[in-house]
């Protein structure tokens, strides 16, 4: 049977306005949407203090511009806005040194605790070789930083707030009980391919050249969790892009299959007209895989999120938009995939 030719045209970025206009006008309806749901999380509350880890990556980067603009809203000083930086195993110089400079620019309190040694030790505790950079390895770090915050925020009077973005959600690319756990989670329903527009904005128009520097210089930072040692001369050894795929075609694949119903083989069809001369086929239909099998997998770290603002048509919250078992199966659609003729 012959195909039908395709006619229409689909974004590459179908969480991003293409026009420049409209994209600003929704970057701060978005900013202001966030930094208003936390600035009612902390008034119901009664809370006049913020926590969050930072790490110098583009999602702190971003919790932190919302955190700050929240409290700009409610009039409160920046000063509660307690930032901590905990270097281990893989922090390089450019993410601590830009950790550093960005809570400096937005005027919040800085502290550094380097974990190190608490996981050294905890890996004696639980007689774990460190040589060994296994899941072991890499969540125990994960998991001794979410517990320095939260029990800073309890010290501090703070709420704690979350970094995690939609796109690791539906990934599952977050420690269960690490970093995917907070107080509230302000880029809960943000797709990492608008956190880049939303840090990009940020920098555009905060018209701090200090401020804008660091931003721009984040935006061109590798993303990675920074879990394994650094190598070649304090490089970053992990990219996330070559663990888990490009997070371009990742949240293509999410707002087709949740904001528009699309089918598997639909979705690897649109995605090769679409991405044609960026990615070939094989590449689309690999990450595609990928794709189906995290999202029905990674479930369970979903079903017990944080509160978090939802500032679009997709988000994944147990609460509302996303009630699915934990249990579900993906075996239907990796089923489509595989019978398809490529």
């Amino acid at each position: 049977m012959e195909e039908t030719k395709l006619t229409r045209k689909y974004s590459q970025y179908p969480f991003v306005p293409s026009r420049k206009e409209e994209r600003d006008m929704r970057c701060d309806e978005i900013l202001n949407i966030q930094a208003m749901g936390l600035k009612k999380r902390m008034d119901h509350i009664h809370c006049h203090k913020a926590t969050v880890g930072l790490s110098g990556g583009l999602d702190s980067t971003l919790a932190l511009l919302v955190i700050a603009r929240a409290f700009d809203l409610s009039g409160a000083d920046r000063k509660d806005i307690h930032c901590i930086t905990m270097p281990c195993f893989g922090t390089t110089d450019r993410t601590y040194q830009n950790a550093c400079k960005l809570s400096q620019c937005l005027g919040a309190t800085l502290s550094e605790i380097n974990i190190k040694e608490a996981v050294n030790v905890h890996f004696r505790d639980i007689a774990h070789d460190p040589s060994v950079h296994d899941v072991t390895y890499e969540n125990s770090q994960a998991r001794e930083r979410t517990q320095i915050l939260m029990d800073s925020a309890n010290q501090d009077g703070s709420i704690l707030v979350g970094t995690g973005d939609l796109s690791e959600l539906a990934l599952g690319w977050a420690t269960y009980n690490g970093d995917h756990m907070s107080m509230y989670g302000v880029n809960a329903s943000v797709p990492k391919t608008l956190v880049r527009h939303l840090v990009r904005y940020y920098a555009d128009t905060c018209k701090d050249e200090k401020l804008t520097e660091v931003l721009l210089d984040i935006l061109d930072t590798p993303v990675s969790p920074e879990l394994l040692p650094p190598k070649d001369g304090n490089k970053i050894a992990q990219k996330t892009e070559d663990l888990v795929g490009p997070y371009e075609l990742h949240d293509f694949y999410l707002y087709y299959m949740l904001r528009a119903g699309f089918e598997p083989e639909k979705i690897y069809r649109l995605a090769c007209e679409t991405f044609e001369g960026m990615y070939d086929k094989e590449t689309i239909f690999k990450w595609l895989k990928t794709f189906y099998w995290r999202f029905f997998a990674q479930q369970f770290k979903r079903s017990c999120l944080p509160d978090g603002p939802k500032v679009g048509s997709v988000a994944v919250s147990p609460r509302g938009d996303l009630r699915m078992p934990s249990d579900a199966s993906a075996g239907v659609w990796l089923e489509q995939l595989e019978n398809m003729d490529l």
